[in-house]
């Protein structure tokens, strides 16, 4: 991946803000340009009205899910809708990969209605470091979401709608518990380019190849470590698991081509295993057999994780993934890429890929399973998440389509939950939504 933080910026800046909308809202409610206005009453105004947040029982009445007045701006929100994915700039390492790929995409029947629209809180900022990096939100009950929003891991409890922060980066952070192979000393003003939480565990991913890790139970930092001081060094993404003993441990995937598995009982590295291209997303298989590795490489990598011997390539995508994911069922698993593209894969035959999913406008950047199998979600890097029906076959999907870029996707462990991180200056925001039941008459009592 691209490890030119400022040009990545830059890039999100320009291509992908709602600046359209914004700039109405901004002319409608105060008059002109809001750097420009004296009152402090008509800001306050403002701001108390874009924070609004909007429950489902607003939604139903007509409201629009993330709060914006279509009704008092100069364009519909179907007639942005297709100007975004009209002129949404989809971010490629070989051009028109995106293309490419059309031809093998498998036709899927929209309209599914899986997860309910429950709550937009609009003052939950999950934010984003670096503009391919996606895995920024994850959900450790239906109630309970961990998030990134700028220097602060965050906390953020649906139930009472109460935010917490639980660490802060922005300055110094060092372990209070002593290991060997652990950086006493910790790091000051780490740029968190990835986050994983998983049961009690949570680790966070620096800039520099730092990696803190914190248990949820136990006050402070644990343990701090750096993968490498290469020159790019960014930890891409980082994946909690454990083994089928019940041994919790985390891999570690990096701009360094390499990955990293650490044992969470000792806090040690364990193994090292280093690839031909920067490695920018791997995943565990249930049973611990096998780890997909994706990178900067049109084809992945299926390997044994004792030896990190190649057991098969993956090939069939066009462009560099940044996603995978595994069925709980062990035997099937997916990929996303820049190629607009989720590819999925069955490890009994892996000539090629089973089925290929298309995105409407860019890279497939995160993919997540539901606990029980029944659902895959992917997300694109701005606008939509899909949600699949996989165990009738990835026939049928839920459209979710809103405004803004997308930090992350995260299903609650019980499955009735599912969360996404919007990040947007004006309308950043954490959307929720529930498992569709047939007694979801309840929710009138909510």
């Amino acid at each position: 991946m691209s490890h030119q933080q400022a040009d990545d910026t830059e890039y999100m800046g320009d291509e992908y803000e709602m600046e359209d909308v914004d700039d109405d809202m901004d002319e409608e409610f105060c008059g002109g340009d809001m750097g420009g206005s004296d009152s402090e009453v008509d800001e306050h105004d403002l701001m108390n009205y874009k924070m609004a947040d909007t429950s489902a029982a607003q939604a139903r009445k007509g409201k629009d899910i993330q709060g914006i007045p279509w009704e008092r701006l100069n364009i519909t929100r179907e007639k942005y809708r297709q100007t975004r994915l009209e002129q949404y700039k989809n971010y490629e390492n070989i051009p028109q990969s995106g293309e490419g790929s059309d031809k093998e995409c498998k036709i899927t029947k929209k309209g599914g209605l899986y997860y309910e629209f429950r709550r937009n809180s609009r003052s939950v900022k999950s934010t984003i470091l670096h503009f391919q990096l996606r895995n920024l939100i994850w959900a450790t009950s239906k109630h309970d979401v961990y998030l990134m929003s700028h220097f602060s891991v965050v906390h953020w409890s649906s139930l009472n709608c109460n935010k917490t922060e639980l660490l802060n980066v922005a300055g110094h952070v060092a372990p209070c518990e002593k290991h060997p192979g652990s950086l006493l000393e910790g790091f000051t003003q780490t740029q968190v380019s990835t986050l994983a939480v998983k049961d009690r565990l949570l680790v966070a991913g620096g800039f520099q190849g730092e990696l803190i890790c914190k248990y949820l139970d136990r006050p402070g930092v644990s343990f701090c470590t750096r993968t490498t001081y290469d020159d790019n060094a960014i930890t891409n993404a980082v994946d909690i698991y454990t083994t089928p003993s019940g041994a919790v441990r985390f891999t570690a995937s990096n701009n360094d081509s390499g990955v990293r598995d650490f044992d969470m009982e000792k806090f040690q590295l364990s193994k090292h295993f280093r690839f031909p291209w920067p490695v920018n997303h791997s995943s565990v298989s249930p049973d611990g057999k096998l780890l997909v590795i994706v990178g900067d490489n049109p084809d992945g990598i299926l390997v044994d994780t004792q030896t990190g011997k190649t057991v098969m390539s993956l090939v069939g995508h066009l462009d560099f993934s940044f996603a995978s994911a595994w069925h709980p069922d062990g035997l099937t698993f997916a990929t996303g890429n820049q190629d607009k593209t989720c590819r999925l894969w069955d490890v009994r035959n892996l000539s090629k890929s089973v089925a290929t999913l298309k995105g409407n406008l860019g890279a497939i950047r995160s993919i997540r399973y539901s606990s029980d199998g029944r659902f895959m979600a992917m997300a694109e890097p701005a606008d939509f998440v899909h949600v699949y029906d996989a165990k009738c076959g990835y026939e049928k999907e839920q459209e979710i389509d809103f405004f803004g870029e997308i930090s992350g996707v995260s299903f609650s462990p019980d499955t009735e939950s599912l969360f996404i991180g919007v990040w947007d200056r004006t309308y950043g925001s954490l959307l929720e939504f529930g498992r569709r039941r047939n007694y979801s008459y309840l929710d009138s009592n909510l």
